[in-house]
């Protein structure tokens, strides 16, 4: 990752530790030599998510404590005692929003809230908070920059443009060094069912019907990996805190060509059946995205390291695997 060894020694929290791209963190955080805390959230048959699945090794270096950043108290007793943070913890299912937008408010927007409020009290020197790249909508420019205008086209997108804004106003306010990553569309291996990729990749192995919805829309594909160098590398520069960077690959491409790409890898054709309640409501469709990294490359140093090729066949081989198809099946985060 070539953070210069910035992490070693450093007592990091990381909250949605059990989910996709939180494990990934977790995993890669350990091996730079960082302590972590790695909140999950509380289930009464004390499962951890993708943070099971980890090495031995893994495991015994890290501090996991199941709770809810919806609970200020909880999330003040977590963060205590840590140097850095990394907030991942999020309702993400935009589908979902549209029945239960309080669901969304209640964890996206308060549980940012408690972090932003736990990292003031503590004297945090550096926390990244994860914004994501619906906040802009369908694109009325491409590439998209970090100026691009916000608007919320779902009540995901509404409670993740709420929750930026509190963390923004706690750097303006409190001076605390907050960093907004913008992830755009992150895919990889132990990405849940509900995501294009893994539908595409899963169901195409088995020979199933494939259920999409709209194959028209652009979207910015980056490996799981890259988006996690950029996490590392917002956490370890003075210089981005404050300042709201995307993360992306920084080109776009349609679903439809996407499914392409991956009957190329599978070496079969999909059998794609379009279904009418996958689209979403009309005013509330993304049709394009596509990053401009201009940014992360000036402050952060980043570049992506893993083409679309690459990082769908690493993708691939992780669901040819029985027992990560039913991982994915258990976990679902």
């Amino acid at each position: 990752m070539n953070t210069n060894r910035y992490w070693e020694g450093k007592k990091v929290f990381i909250t949605g530790a059990g989910g996709f791209i939180g494990s990934h963190l977790t995993e890669m955080m350990v091996r730079e030599g960082a302590s972590v805390k790695a909140m999950v959230r509380y289930n009464s048959s004390n499962q951890w998510g993708w943070l099971d699945t980890l090495s031995p090794e893994v495991l015994e270096a890290i501090e996991v404590m199941p709770g809810d950043v919806r609970d200020s108290g909880f999330v003040r007793h977590f963060v205590k005692g840590c140097t850095h943070g990394f907030h991942l913890a999020a309702l993400i299912s935009i589908p979902y929003s549209y029945v239960a937008p309080r669901s969304y408010v209640d964890t996206n927007v308060t549980g940012t809230l408690n972090v932003m409020d736990a990292c003031r009290d503590f004297d945090i020197e550096r926390v990244v908070t994860t914004s994501t790249s619906e906040v802009y909508g369908t694109a009325q420019y491409v590439p998209i920059d970090e100026q691009h205008p916000l608007q919320g086209q779902s009540p995901y997108s509404a409670s993740k443009i709420g929750a930026d804004q509190i963390a923004e106003s706690y750097y303006r306010s409190f001076d605390l060094p907050v960093v907004l990553l913008r992830p755009f569309n992150t895919y990889g291996p132990r990405q849940s069912m509900r995501a294009i990729i893994p539908n595409l990749i899963r169901q195409g192995l088995a020979g199933e019907v494939v259920r999409v919805g709209n194959l028209t829309p652009t979207r910015d594909f980056n490996f799981v990996l890259d988006t996690v160098q950029g996490f590392l590398k917002a956490g370890a520069t003075k210089a981005a805190e404050g300042q709201v960077i995307n993360v992306g690959a920084g080109y776009e491409i349609s679903i439809a060509d996407l499914i392409k790409e991956v009957e190329d890898l599978l070496g079969r054709e999909l059998n794609i059946v379009q279904q009418e309640e996958r689209f979403r409501p009309d005013k509330s469709e993304v049709f394009r995205l596509w990053s401009n990294i201009d940014k992360a490359k000036a402050i952060l140093d980043y570049a992506p390291q893993y083409s679309l090729k690459e990082g769908l066949r690493m993708t691939v081989d992780f669901f040819k695997a029985q027992e990560n198809n039913e991982k994915v099946a258990l976990y679902h985060v």
